[in-house]
C-alpha cells in the first residue's frame, strides 16, 4: 500500500476519539497542496479575494503573497494565502457558504495548538477542531519549514450532518492557510480506517521507542 493512503487513514483515528459527533478528519501526505476530493469548489486566494465565500460576522483576515511579520507563508506554497488574524495577535474570520455541505478542506500552514476551525449550521456550532487535535501525523508545533506541521487537512461530516459557514480563529500569530475546498462528497467509512490508523500509530510509536 502506498504511503499517502496510509497517512490519511492514520489521521482518521483522531476523529473516532474526538468529541465532535459526525465529524471525521484526515490528513494528506506531505506535499499534497490541494484537495483530492472531486467535484468540490476551491478558494485559492490567488486573485486577492475570498472567491465564492461571503464575509461573515468577523472579517479579521488578510491575503498575503509572501511571509509577513507574524505570518508565515505555508511551507510548499508559492502563491497568495490567507492569514487570520492580522495585524492583531488574537482574532477570528468567518466565511459564509452558498449552501449546506458535508466536506471542507484546507492546506493548513505551520499548525499551532492555538489555531482553531469551527463549523456552523444556521448559526449553531456543529463541530470544532484545534491544531492540537490533529496529531498525529500533523504536529502542532508551529514549524514553518517542514511538512510535519504543514499539511492538507480534510473534514468530513457523516450521518447527514452538514455546515454552512466556517470560522477560523487564532489566539496567537497566526492561522495561515491556502487552497480551501468545500462540497458534498462521499464520506469515508470511519470504522476500518480508524482501526488501521490506530495500528499505524502504534507502529510509529514502537519504532520511536526502539
Amino acid at each position: 500500500m502506498r504511503m499517502k493512503p496510509l497517512m490519511s487513514a492514520c489521521a482518521i483515528a483522531l476523529a473516532a476519539s474526538n468529541a465532535n459527533a459526525g465529524l471525521m478528519v484526515t490528513v494528506e501526505a506531505g506535499g499534497q497542496l490541494t484537495s483530492t476530493q472531486t467535484g468540490v469548489t476551491e478558494v485559492n486566494f490567488n486573485d486577492g479575494t475570498i472567491g465564492s465565500y461571503t464575509d461573515g460576522t468577523s472579517s479579521d483576515y488578510s491575503i498575503f503573497s509572501q511571509s509577513q511579520s507574524g505570518s508565515a507563508q505555508p511551507y510548499g506554497i508559492d502563491s497568495k494565502f490567507l492569514s487570520v488574524p492580522n495585524p492583531k495577535r488574537n482574532g477570528s474570520a468567518s466565511f459564509e457558504l452558498d449552501g449546506e455541505y458535508n466536506y471542507f478542506g484546507l492546506y493548513w500552514g505551520s499548525v499551532d495548538t492555538y489555531n482553531g476551525i469551527e463549523f456552523f449550521l444556521n448559526g449553531a456550532s456543529v463541530g470544532e477542531i484545534w491544531g492540537g487535535d490533529v496529531e498525529p501525523p500533523l504536529l502542532a508545533d508551529g514549524n514553518q519549514g517542514s511538512y510535519t506541521s504543514n499539511r492538507y487537512v480534510n473534514f468530513f461530516f457523516n450521518g447527514g450532518d452538514t455546515f454552512d459557514s466556517i470560522t477560523l480563529t487564532s489566539n496567537g500569530f497566526a492561522f495561515e492557510s491556502d487552497n480551501h475546498a468545500y462540497g458534498n462528497v462521499s464520506v469515508p467509512e470511519p470504522g476500518s480506517l480508524a482501526l488501521l490508523g490506530l495500528g499505524l500509530a502504534g507502529l510509529a510509536y514502537s519504532r520511536r521507542k526502539s
